[in-house]
């Protein structure tokens, strides 16, 4: 028996964020019915990434929705309301990411819906919260990487700001959505009363930023400098960071330099015997490095390095990574039934319970498929 098996999830939200929270807790076992509109469903049905698409839906959509139902409601018709009012007084949570005044105009607020339903958890994500000037921007995840200083994390000194290469903030925001709504389900267990529960993508962007944000905070002012050579962390000292190799990418964490210098045999690393020069100079450290371990192949270096617990690896890509050993002890890809005999592999949810993987096998819907099993 999986965990949440037993409760019930309305899912009104639309891309990625508010779907990935409802993924996640049906995952963990929760029924969740996926709320959306006639003819057209949830946008993300036509997202296509990378020219793939399984039957009439983008191969994304079926990502993020595996293994919920699919009701199809016009939010704007009286008698639909009217039923999903009905439904909803059946629930234990409801998750939607309307811009903020957008459920208030519809009726379903949470000050309307706690009425219908005082157990209910109400959870909702927005861009940047409900108030202030931002409010009516649209929250989308590249957007708020650009506007939370975090795209100038990345990439070297001499760059201009480099975004993750994935929606990041989609995935935080939607884990932190489901962080809060098993914090409101417990408090509810001792209570007997629901509770609603914010995210935004914008306090995500500055939560997962938190070590180097606390530091500007206590510091002078000024946005951390990235380091010239190798960034991989503004505010980390040398040799952190990403070199390339004669054959492959070594990536370096942190070590002492003098042992650095002893283990490959770098004479000009031995000029930094002191631990403070390690940020002081950094990028001096760093070219040096950068030059000396471009002489020979990342094997190589590995086979000093790692036998002296230094802490280090190869840089993989994808083909890489799927055909090594540890990828496969994971067995992190299972493979989702579609409709009309198809099929996707895809991750699995990277939570173990008693040493289970929490897995299914069942698709996203079609849109609607179970609306006449649930109005």
């Amino acid at each position: 028996m999986k965990p949440l098996e037993g409760l019930r999830v309305l899912d009104f939200a639309q891309f990625l964020a508010g779907p990935m929270a409802a993924l996640r807790l049906a995952d963990m076992g929760a029924e969740v019915i996926k709320i959306e509109r006639p003819g057209v469903g949830d946008l993300c049905r036509g997202l296509v990434i990378a020219g793939q698409t399984l039957g009439p839906d983008s191969l994304l959509f079926h990502t993020i929705n595996r293994n919920k139902a699919s009701v199809a409601a016009d939010l704007k018709d009286a008698g639909d309301l009217e039923k999903l009012k009905a439904l909803i007084a059946s629930a234990d949570v409801m998750i939607h990411n309307f811009r903020p005044g957008v459920m208030e105009r519809i009726g379903l607020d949470y000050a309307t819906v706690a009425a219908l339903n005082p157990r209910l958890v109400y959870g909702s994500v927005t861009g940047y919260g409900t108030e202030g000037p931002w409010v009516a921007k649209p929250g989308q995840d590249l957007l708020v990487q650009a506007l939370s200083g975090m795209a100038w994390l990345s990439g070297d000194a001499g760059d201009g700001p480099v975004p993750a290469g994935f929606a990041v903030l989609d995935i935080t925001c939607g884990n932190h959505l489901v962080q809060g709504i098993l914090a409101a389900l417990l408090c509810r267990a001792n209570t007997g009363q629901g509770a609603q529960v914010e995210v935004d993508l914008l306090s995500s962007a500055i939560d997962m930023q938190f070590e180097l944000f606390t530091s500007y905070l206590n510091g002078d002012g000024a946005m951390p400098a990235r380091s010239a050579v190798a960034n991989a962390n503004a505010t980390v000292a040398a040799p952190y960071g990403i070199y390339a190799c004669r054959k492959g990418h070594l990536a370096l964490a942190m070590a002492p330099i003098p042992q650095i210098a002893r283990l490959l045999g770098c004479a000009a690393l031995e000029a930094f015997p002191d631990p403070a020069q390690a940020f002081t100079q950094r990028d001096e450290i760093k070219a040096i490095l950068r030059d000396h371990l471009a002489t020979e192949s990342v094997a190589h270096w590995l086979a000093r390095l790692e036998p002296e617990d230094v802490w280090c690896a190869e840089v993989l890509d994808w083909p890489a990574l799927t055909r090594t050993e540890g990828f496969a002890a994971l067995d992190m890809v299972q493979t989702v039934r579609a409709g009309e005999g198809g099929s996707l592999r895809t991750t699995r949810c990277p939570i173990r319970i008693d040493g289970e993987a929490l897995l299914s096998d069942r698709a996203a819907p079609a849109l609607g498929a179970q609306t006449t099993l649930y109005l």
